[in-house]
């Protein structure tokens, strides 16, 4: 997944927190680059015409920009389904997101193949807890300002 893919799943993300536009900070926090980047990257997408921004108002992906943010949190949900599943690697959530910028789609769909993926996907996927729903394990996490929290899927 390139750059700009990882960005467009971050604005996706932050819209769902947000209902809404999603500021450029948050987009810069969640992916832990400085506001500066995050605006960079944001006009480049925007000059692709896969978002749009408006100054104080936040930003918005477009149908294309959707889609191409859906297709990236796929991908991440299937990174993640197999580090759990066929890797059984206990610190699944650091791994893949090591692994997230690094794996193409071709590598994604050959790993979709090993893994059982629910068809929902990538709607399984829930933005506040940063991790697919479906996965069923419980993991820890660091929130908003460093604080710990405990998070399940089904059923949480």
């Amino acid at each position: 997944m390139n750059t700009a893919n990882q960005y467009l799943k971050a604005i996706y993300l932050v819209q769902e927190m947000e209902d809404g536009p999603a500021s450029t900070g948050a987009i810069a926090e969640l992916l832990d680059v400085s506001p500066a980047s995050a605006n960079e990257m944001v006009g480049k997408l925007e000059e692709q015409d896969l978002c749009r921004h408006e100054k104080y108002k936040g930003v918005e992906l477009t149908d294309d920009g959707i889609a191409r943010a859906r297709d990236a949190i796929q991908n991440y949900c299937i990174i993640e389904r197999f580090l759990i599943e066929v890797l059984e690697v206990k610190q699944f959530r650091k791994e893949a997101k090591q692994l997230e910028p690094v794996i193409d789609e071709t590598v994604a769909e050959r790993l979709d193949t090993i893994i059982d993926r629910e068809p929902q996907c990538p709607d399984c996927f829930a933005a506040e807890d940063d991790v697919c729903d479906l996965l069923g394990v419980s993991v820890r996490h660091e929130g908003p300002g460093g604080r710990s929290g405990c998070l399940r899927g089904p059923g949480r």
